[in-house]
């Protein structure tokens, strides 16, 4: 079972497409000083799949006492971002939406699993779920993005 390449359209064999997968979040993830900011942590990485983590601190927390939607949603972008990217081209967000099912806490560790729905041309579709460390759903995302024709890395990088 082999995968296209990113940058010559070449066949990738699935460990050979894992190893480039790593490297794409790697730099992606060297160069991100919010993600890295925020705390965000990649715990699993394969194409079309990635995991991050993050623990909710309290200058996360919004008046409420409750984690500010804006901290779960960059983590849930975030994750979007490193799983769009793992083909090996740059691809951009243009369009994402969320839900709050319930609320997170300072302290919650949360762990937002990205996963590609689909992709035709130059479309994809993803969706995250973020669970707190009890499993509970905290949080639903969804995004589309545009894959563009830049690869990660030039030839021979």
């Amino acid at each position: 079972m082999t995968a296209p390449g990113p940058a010559t359209g070449e066949m990738m064999t699935p460990a050979a497409a894992m190893e480039h997968a790593k490297r794409v979040v790697a730099r992606m993830l060297g160069k991100d000083a919010f993600s890295r900011w925020l705390g965000i942590e990649v715990v699993e990485i394969s194409p079309s799949r990635v995991a991050c983590a993050m623990t909710v601190r309290a200058d996360m927390l919004n008046g409420f006492g409750v984690c500010h939607g804006g901290a779960t949603f960059s983590l849930a972008d975030s994750a979007l971002a490193f799983v769009s990217n793992t083909h090996g081209r740059v691809a951009m967000s243009i369009d994402n939406q969320i839900s709050y099912p319930a609320p997170a806490r300072e302290g919650d560790r949360l762990t937002a699993v990205a996963q590609e729905d689909s992709q035709s041309g130059r479309l994809a579709f993803y969706r995250v779920e973020v669970k707190n460390q009890d499993g509970v759903l905290v949080a639903v995302f969804k995004g589309t993005v545009y894959k563009t024709k830049t690869d990660h890395f030039k030839a021979g990088e």
